[in-house]
């Protein structure tokens, strides 16, 4: 199993861009950024900085969005960094959630998605690709190499990943609905005539290493409520129940408390806007506890199918989870001797 870390955008940059470095030194194989730009920082004036402070870590959006950003100017500079640094980038793409909604703009359809993930593929690894009819291409790039990930809840958003999608993102950790929606990306991907062991998955959650389980809970139940905000779409096209669409029920019932949502505070701790979320959804969306809880989990994770977790970061122990995973988590993972660095 992979591993990486999701970073917000706040400044100053040199700190975001010294996490990334950590994390390299800790064995961590992927620095991922939120992409909201009226939020955070402009994360690909960051991603060169964390290019050259590093030596090997894959770098990119978790996620982008078609709605905010035009795909041939994504595709450019994604090609641009791997010309300068060395195919070491990755596009993690979604529909839109906080970059559009902070704009009071809607979710890109996905007829709309799919045709940037096509895109991007291509001019991405120096293919000619179809823009609006005519064909494109970036004369100057040439072996550029980038995989596009595509973050998805809903069933028709599955369906796509397996389509078109390199990789499939999940953001919550809980292995039943992971069992779900990777056996619902493995089935399009073979409907649609691809090879369902060639997708890669990552499932995305925030960590925290510790036995103060209600001071972590608290540091990391932002989460369920940046879930939720999905959730209630989904639940709002195909019903609490699910109906043909099989959608679990550990995935809907827990919005029902859900209120409303302030993105002033989008994935920060202490988001006075989540109290609608259980201690129990905390647990199962999130990684919190000592470290062999952390290693029991992800073994079930891994088992699923799952190639990466990537570690959201977004509370007051950041350097010691780092460190944390890096000396005992990683190494159990990948079956070599603790100790990172």
């Amino acid at each position: 199993m992979d591993f990486g870390i999701v970073l917000q955008n706040d400044p100053p940059a040199t700190r975001v861009v010294d996490l990334a470095r950590q994390a390299e030194e800790q064995g961590f194989d992927y620095v991922w950024t939120f992409d909201s730009h009226l939020l955070w920082q402009e994360p690909f004036v960051i991603y060169p900085a964390i290019l050259a402070a590093t030596e090997r870590v894959i770098v990119g959006p978790m996620v982008t969005n078609p709605a905010t950003r035009d795909s041939t100017v994504l595709a450019s500079m994604f090609a641009t960094l791997n010309d300068t640094y060395g195919n070491r980038t990755i596009c993690g793409i979604g529909r839109g959630d906080s970059a559009v909604r902070t704009l009071h703009g809607r979710p890109a359809s996905l007829a709309t998605l799919r045709e940037s993930v096509t895109v991007i593929k291509d001019l991405g690894n120096s293919r000619e690709a179809d823009v609006g009819g005519s064909p494109v291409r970036f004369a100057w790039s040439h072996g550029s190499e980038l995989d596009v990930w595509v973050a998805a809840y809903g069933p028709r958003a599955l369906a796509l990943t397996g389509e078109v999608g390199d990789g499939y993102i999940l953001q919550l950790a809980d292995p039943d609905i992971a069992a779900w929606m990777i056996g619902a990306v493995r089935e399009a991907a073979e409907a649609a005539g691809r090879d369902p062991d060639a997708i890669k998955f990552c499932v995305a959650a925030p960590a925290y290493v510790g036995e103060d389980r209600p001071h972590m809970r608290d540091q990391v139940r932002w989460f369920g409520g940046m879930v939720g905000n999905h959730v209630a779409e989904i639940v709002a096209r195909y019903g609490s129940s699910g109906g043909g669409a099989r959608i679990p029920a550990a995935l809907t019932d827990y919005i029902e408390g859900r209120k409303g949502y302030d993105y002033a505070e989008h994935g920060r701790a202490g988001n006075s806007h989540t109290e609608f979320v259980p201690d129990d959804v905390v647990d199962r969306f999130c990684l919190v506890g000592t470290p062999d809880e952390h290693i029991a989990r992800l073994k079930e994770l891994e088992a699923l199918g799952c190639d990466q977790f990537a570690v959201y970061l977004q509370h007051d122990s950041q350097e010691e989870t780092l460190r944390a995973y890096g000396e005992t988590i990683i190494p159990a993972l990948q079956g070599r001797a603790g100790g990172a660095g």
